[in-house]
């Protein structure tokens, strides 16, 4: 019967999805606000009230939008290579998208997570995860550049994450697909999952000072399917509660075979405890391979670190780190209210929204009310930590938000709507449509302990009929509504990249405050930085070629370069002179199998082209710049292998007729010459 139900709810779902013209939300028609355009307008000159960071999903990027306007503001890169900002083309940021697999030039980013200190949002940095390739990343938001990336062994599908603690001491990961441990032989049939599959949430550390990120500790868990996190607050502080389904530890088919059963978990995890057991040498020393990336901002450079070792802590073995509270029905979101009384679990096959009270699950475990455990890890019984259930909230729960006020708002996935309830009574104060099928929403603050409780975003898996057509894929969506008065109202739609999955904002000033406007030339420790138009210069070394490159508006220098022979690596180190705000350049060379490199001020990039035959190869900037942004090009005169024309180089200046072969001290110089014009 239970077999029977699945399926039906399953075709129930898919009806949803294939039909949506057939099931819009009532009151489809009337649901915008009658001054939505005067909300939302903000004038020319006129900033944003909030930043709006997005998930950018399959296109592994984070995108920024202003609220209430919707504008798109800037697309941050971070795990997939960007041409347009050189992002994984410059040698400096190839070392950012490396992992213990090589060099991987893509990733499916879910969610983000904004810095915060004493359980506020501080404005200092965002993290981000990368599903397919296990990694965290850290973005600066001074800057709006990704400047760590720490790969994360033993996982796979890092979807349980990066949700951090309320002072940022630690940013978090649960493997989405439980595998065999990477120092154990996985050379195993898949069929045996229940015997030789783990799961594990790693504990990455991150510096109060500076951000860096460092892994802790790991916890080797049962082979569950880890997929939402929060972490406690204020009187909860010190535990970390993560949602899983597939307890049924199923292999094939998981959209019946993990759906068996009527509750899945939350697994709270108490960090604290852990912190103890490690300090007493609790822990396993594991080898693994992983990587470990840091952008340097000094230097405008990246180095990627391999390394070999982790330490375990045992869920098995150490039995007070961890406790399951049964939730019903296969759990997605795992939301924790700004009190951090309240756990809130959204089945996405459930009837109700099943509250969990802190007070009571710490009553449950000091009386030690359990029903049995699972593999070592005592299961604590439904009723002894559920605060209550919301009765007939909709269809296909899947993520709460809090308003700050005493209320909550889950997003419904099949109803395709939002509801608001009140967390102590349990009673539903409003609903509103969305448009279509919302799977993400954001409160501003709405997850930690200061929500700002204006908007709610709604981040759509389906647009259909809001957008004009662009072939068979519609653009990405989200919905603003506002939320100060006791209805929800619609104000706005915009269209967002990727997929947008989970999303943060902040009050503008919070952040644009400490907004870097450029880098101070004179602090630039790059090695190959050329600090003034009087430095440039060509220095071969062998089969490389260094250029010392300056840009300002609206020339290079050098411009005109010969000498460089069929084969030879040349590498552009250019140098952007500028020192205002808002003047980046850009640079690109004629057939190179290379994105173009983007310089902000004071800032020094690395250009790799290899010359592949011979003649005139052009260059030129490709961020407009100045009025005179058409001239700023320059030439490369590429001859044969073992060509005897000198290398050569200048600017402003006409070069002389090369001398004959043999008759120049350059020709001469061998492996390392350099001569200006």
């Amino acid at each position: 019967m239970k077999h029977l139900k699945t399926i039906l709810f399953s075709g129930l779902a898919l009806c949803a999805l294939t039909s949506i013209e057939s099931c819009k939300p009532k009151n489809a028609g009337n649901a915008v606000s009658a001054d939505a355009a005067s909300r939302t307008y903000v004038p020319p000159g006129k900033y944003d009230e909030l930043y709006n960071f997005v998930s950018g999903g399959f296109s592994g990027q984070m995108s920024v939008y202003g609220i209430p306007s919707g504008r798109l503001l800037k697309v941050v890169p971070i795990f997939s290579v960007d041409p347009e900002k050189g992002w994984g083309y410059s040698e400096e940021t190839k070392p950012m998208l490396e992992t213990s697999y090589g060099f991987v030039p893509w990733d499916d980013q879910h969610h983000l997570e904004l810095s915060q200190t004493n359980g506020e949002i501080d404005g200092r940095w965002i993290f981000a995860n990368a599903n397919n390739t296990p990694r965290i990343a850290r973005v600066d938001l001074r800057t709006f550049k990704t400047t760590e990336i720490i790969e994360l062994p033993n996982s796979a599908g890092n979807h349980s994450s990066p949700f951090i603690t309320e002072n940022t001491e630690y940013v978090v990961a649960g493997t989405r697909f439980s595998v065999p441990p990477d120092n154990a032989n996985g050379d195993v049939p898949i069929n045996t999952y229940k015997q030789n599959f783990k799961g594990y949430i790693s504990f990455v550390s991150v510096n109060k000072d500076n951000g860096n990120m460092d892994i802790a500790f790991q916890l080797e868990t049962p082979g569950f399917n880890w997929d939402l996190s929060h972490a406690g607050k204020a009187k909860s502080h010190g535990w970390f509660f993560f949602s899983c389904y597939n307890s049924e530890q199923a292999n094939t088919l998981l959209e019946v075979n993990a759906s068996q059963k009527d509750k899945d978990f939350i697994m709270a995890v108490n960090w604290k405890k852990a912190e103890e057991y490690l300090k007493a040498g609790k822990g396993k020393k594991v080898p693994v391979k992983y990587r470990h990336n840091k952008f340097d901002e000094k230097t405008h450079t990246a180095k990627s670190e391999l390394k070999t070792e982790v330490t375990v802590l045992s869920t098995e073995d150490l039995k007070d780190i961890c406790y399951l509270i049964p939730c019903p029905k296969s759990p997605h979101g795992c939301d924790v209210d700004p009190t951090g009384e309240y756990i809130v679990g959204s089945g996405k096959l459930a009837t109700v929204i099943p509250v969990f009270s802190f007070d009571k699950l710490m009553k449950a475990i000091n009386e030690k009310n359990y029903d049995g455990d699972f593999e070592g890890i005592p299961i604590v019984k439904y009723e002894a930590a559920l605060h209550g259930e919301v009765q007939k909230p909709g269809l296909g729960p899947l993520h709460t938000e809090f308003d700050g006020n005493g209320r909550a708002i889950t997003s419904f996935f099949v109803s395709s709507e939002l509801v608001r309830w009140n967390l102590k009574d349990l009673s539903i104060v409003d609903r509103v449509p969305t448009y279509y099928s919302v799977g993400h929403l954001m409160v501003p603050g709405g997850d930690s302990r200061k929500p700002y409780g204006k908007y709610v975003i709604a981040y759509n898996k389906i647009t259909k009929d809001r957008f004009l057509p662009t072939g068979p894929e519609l653009t990405q969506s989200a919905q603003l509504y506002d939320i100060s008065g006791d209805k929800m109202q619609l104000l706005l739609d915009f269209p967002t990249i990727g997929e947008p999955h989970y999303a943060q904002a902040a009050p503008a000033e919070l952040i644009m405050k400490n907004s870097l406007k450029f880098y101070n030339i004179n602090e630039n420790m790059h090695p190959y930085v050329t600090k003034g138009e009087p430095n440039a210069k060509v220095v071969r070394e062998g089969k490389t070629v260094h250029v010392y490159m300056t840009c300002i508006r609206s020339h290079f220098a050098p411009d005109n370069i010969e000498g460089i022979r069929v084969g030879d690596e040349v590498l552009f180190h250019v140098t952007n002179l500028e020192q205002d705000w808002d003047v980046p350049h850009g640079f690109a060379v004629k057939g190179a199998l290379n994105g173009e490199i983007l310089i902000m001020p004071g800032e020094t990039i690395t250009y790799k082209w290899t010359a592949d035959r011979v003649g005139i190869v052009p260059f030129y900037c490709t961020d407009f710049c100045s009025a005179l942004h058409q001239e700023m090009q320059g030439y490369l005169r590429v001859s044969p292998p073992g060509s005897n024309v000198p290398l050569t180089y200048s600017v402003g200046t006409n070069q002389p007729q090369a001398p004959a072969a043999g008759n120049s001290n350059a020709a001469k110089a061998g492996n390392k010459d350099t001569v200006k014009k």
